[in-house]
């Protein structure tokens, strides 16, 4: 602070004797912090921008009292330090908040040096310590910087800091790392999320993924831990897991001295050196006793002491998902399991467990043994988008122009009846030979697991509730790792799986997503399935989710191309013979991979689907207008909660007469149709048609029209919607992307204007969005246009070159 007031004065404006006094103060906070704290609010407000960051966000809560923001010095702040631009800086509710927030992980990662600005060092305060309690997202990337020192022991306050606050953990562009930083990982997200307050694991762009990483990560996002091999160097079990078993009163002092002494670490159940199971009674009831709080170890053969290093360059186990009880069928502790193999609970002895642990997201009452499960055919940088440039037809300049990327949005009682017949597939696909998932090696052997410890020997803790992975290739061992963890994740409420190359895995996933389903305390509403080849048809992979899954609330199936290899598919029958149970769907979205649009597969999930209040329709093609009809007809009968509508890239030229039915619905309230060519062959008589019925319809909100060919004249005439005898309730209208230039705008303003006048300003119209239109060929006229409209309704647009875009084009020629 003094060297700011000497650089001042340095530059020809000396400070004044406020400023001074100011300088004085700030640099003696340790001292005088109660006595600042006490001053009235217009002297204190001319000390806030003096103070360093800790005592700035100290200050907040007496700051906010008197009546002062300190929001312009925290934004300053930024500029001054990041000396970046956010994204969507305009959304930053705090920013406070959001410079703490990266000051935390800039400082983490070393790429912030705090004696670079005197006001983020104070010899009093430590730099990760006092910024973490602001920390809600946290991003791990390469080589897990940042992860060795959050674990260390000087750094143990700010763990309990993250573990309080945090509730996004990113992982990016992750490399393969060694064992110490594997086990100080673990110890991460153990504090994170089982301790923690994590709810959504993220994991984006890992081209090459490390085999045992991922499945470690993917183990403890879903509640599962192994803590013998990273805690073996403690002494002692978990803090956290002994002053919360000790405040439930789960251990007695000599349960306590047992897992003090490693004998029971955690609650694993205690082996022997041989590797068997203790036969003391009274070392049986000391095990039961410890079950209460985790799962006990039921692997006979586990041996602790591989390393995990040892299995990065092998084949990946996919044990079974075991947790106080053992599989019915097993005869032996390690045996290789399918995709479908369930979340069963036995004790050592294969008996039902009485008791289940209280630290598990799950707490089902398992009272007998499951049947045997039938194998199934096996599936920020941000999701890779599709290549429409590569897709559009290379003669039309129209869409190459004008295409826009689409805005991303984002067991218990019976698993299975144990009367279901052995090789049955999933959804009625009958698995061929080249289809169906090798299992050599999957699951635990003889000598145990290598690298991945047995889940069976794994605690239960608290899982998160999201899990996102994006351009993570997952093999087939992978898919059915998750698969197994997905059967039990009953805490789990959104999955989003991007650009994985799943192909034939995707039935891995489908089985863990059956299992699940017949959970009582199942908690998955959301599934996002997206990638650049479609192994199935979309239509026939949602009938797959839905009925593996009926109790979805959003599903979302989108494929970039069609896969064009022989025998891509599974022979036998059709997942259409296969009913559909009546759903909870509520939103539905679906991109072809250019393939027609299947009516007939599509009506029996519509009709199974009564509650879809959302339905969206992406780059299909319609083969004639009995089709589209058939479609329109079943969203009447079964869909009549219907409230949004949606269709992008799908040509509608010649459907005007259906077109037209659907601005006539009653029900609709936002209806969009995204570069749908509907005005390329438009007369007269249809623009007038869909004036009269826009100028009926009360029901409908939202109308979207972007990359239509709409033109000067035809936006002209969409201004007659809100005439004087109009009843329409349009709120929102978009029409971007269509050749829209400055002199029609303006028209349509001044036609709007006396709209608004004839009703005497009465009107509903708020927002209006011009993205890709070619107002640069005249930016005063342009601009003209802008004023009036924004003195209207809210005005969304961008600056766009469109000459630009005719060069792109020309040079691709």
């Amino acid at each position: 602070m003094e060297a700011r007031a000497e650089g001042e004065a340095a530059a020809g404006s000396p400070p004044s004797l406020f400023e001074l006094s100011g300088v004085v103060v700030s640099s003696a906070m340790g001292t005088l912090e109660r006595e600042v704290w006490a001053l009235p609010g217009q002297i204190l407000q001319g000390i806030l921008p003096l103070l360093n960051i800790y005592y700035l966000e100290r200050i907040e809560e007496t700051a906010v009292k008197k009546g002062l923001s300190t929001q312009p010095i925290w934004h300053k702040l930024w500029n001054d330090v990041m000396k970046i631009r956010p994204p969507k800086s305009e959304n930053i509710i705090s920013w406070r908040k959001k410079f703490l927030e990266t000051f935390f992980s800039n400082v983490l990662h070393g790429v912030l040096d705090v004696s670079s600005d005197p006001r983020l060092s104070d010899r009093r305060f430590s730099p990760l310590l006092h910024s973490s309690r602001h920390v809600t997202q946290l991003t791990i990337c390469n080589m897990l910087q940042g992860v060795a020192e959050l674990t260390a022991e000087p750094n143990q306050r700010v763990l309990e800091n993250l573990a309080g606050s945090l509730r996004t953990l990113k992982f990016r562009h992750l490399l393969t790392s060694d064992l110490s930083i594997r086990q100080s990982l673990s110890l991460l997200l153990h504090h994170l999320i089982h301790h923690g307050t994590v709810s959504q694991v993220s994991m984006c762009s890992w081209p090459v993924p490390d085999k045992v990483l991922l499945v470690l990560i993917l183990n403890m996002s879903a509640g599962f831990w192994h803590p013998g091999k990273t805690l073996v160097h403690q002494g002692s079990p978990c803090g956290l897991c002994r002053e919360e078993s000790d405040a439930q009163g789960l251990f007695t002092q000599e349960d306590g001295a047992l897992l003090g002494s490693n004998q029971l670490c955690c609650g694993s159940t205690e082996q022997s050196e041989t590797g068997q199971w203790r036969d003391s009674e009274s070392r049986r009831k000391k095990v039961q006793t410890a079950s209460a709080k985790v799962l006990q170890e039921a692997d006979t053969d586990s041996q602790a002491s591989i390393e995990l290093a040892r299995s990065s360059s092998g084949t990946v186990k996919t044990p079974m998902l075991c947790g106080l009880r053992r599989h019915p069928f097993q005869n032996l502790a390690c045996q290789d399991v399918s995709c479908k193999v369930p979340p069963e609970y036995y004790n050592i002895k294969g008996e039902c467990s009485a008791s289940l642990p209280k630290r598990s997201s799950v707490d089902p009452a398992f009272r007998k043994p499951y049947g045997r499960f039938k194998t199934a055919v096996g599936r920020k940088r941000r999701c890779p988008r599709r290549n429409r440039r590569a897709r559009a037809d290379p003669e039309d300049l129209y869409d190459f122009v004008f295409a826009v990327a689409r805005e991303e949005e984002e067991t218990a009682e019976s698993l299975f009846e144990s009367s279901a017949r052995e090789g049955e597939s999933i959804d009625g696909w009958a698995p061929s030979p080249a289809d169906t998932p090798s299992f050599e090696g999957v699951g635990c052997t003889e000598g145990g697991s290598v690298g991945i410890l047995p889940l069976k020997a794994a605690c239960r803790f608290r899982s998160v509730s999201t899990l996102e992975l994006f351009s993570i290739p997952l093999t087939g061992d992978t898919c059915r790792a998750l698969g197994n963890l997905l059967s039990s994740w009953a805490s789990l409420e959104k999955l989003v799986l991007s650009y994985n190359g799943l192909g034939a895995n995707i039935f891995c996933i489908l089985s863990g997503l059956r299992a699940l389903s017949h959970r009582r305390d199942c908690s998955l509403h959301v599934v996002r399935v997206s990638d650049v080849f479609s192994h199935i048809p979309s239509v026939e992979l949602v009938r797959s989710i839905l009925t593996a899954f009926p109790r979805l609330h959003t599903l979302s199936v989108s494929f970039d191309l069609k896969n064009q290899l022989e025998g891509n598919r599974p022979d036998g029958h059709s997942s259409a013979e296969a009913e559909i149970p009546e759903s909870c769907l509520e939103q539905l979205e679906i991109r072809f991979p250019r393939e027609p649009l299947q009516t007939s597969l599509l009506l029996p999930v519509l009709k199974a689907s009564r509650s879809l209040q959302q339905l969206s329709l992406d780059s299909a093609t319609i083969s004639c207008p009995l089709e589209f009809g058939l479609l329109l007809q079943a969203l009447k009968e079964c869909n009549p909660g219907l409230k949004r509508l949606s269709f992008h890239d799908v040509n509608l030229a010649d459907y005007q007469k259906e077109v037209l039915l659907l601005l006539q619905d009653p029900v609709l309230q936002e209806l969009t149709f995204s570069f749908c060519r509907l005005f390329e062959s438009c007369t007269a008589e249809f623009l007038s048609d869909i004036i009269q019925i826009m100028k009926r319809n009360s029901t409908l909100t939202s109308l979207k029209l972007p990359g239509n060919r709409l033109g000067n004249h035809r936006l002209v005439a969409l201004a007659d919607i809100f005439s004087e005898d109009s009843s329409s309730s349009i709120c929102q209208l978009d029409v971007s992307s269509n050749c829209i230039k400055p002199d029609g705008l303006l028209e349509f303003a001044k036609k709007l204007e006396r709209h608004i006048l004839q009703r005497g300003g009465q009107i509903k119209f708020t927002h209006l969005r011009l993205f890709q239109n070619w107002l640069d060929q005249d930016a005063a006229t342009a601009q003209e246009a802008l004023r009036r409209l924004r003195a209207v309704c809210n005005v969304v647009s961008n600056t766009w070159a469109s000459a630009q875009a005719f060069a792109d084009y020309i040079s691709l020629m």
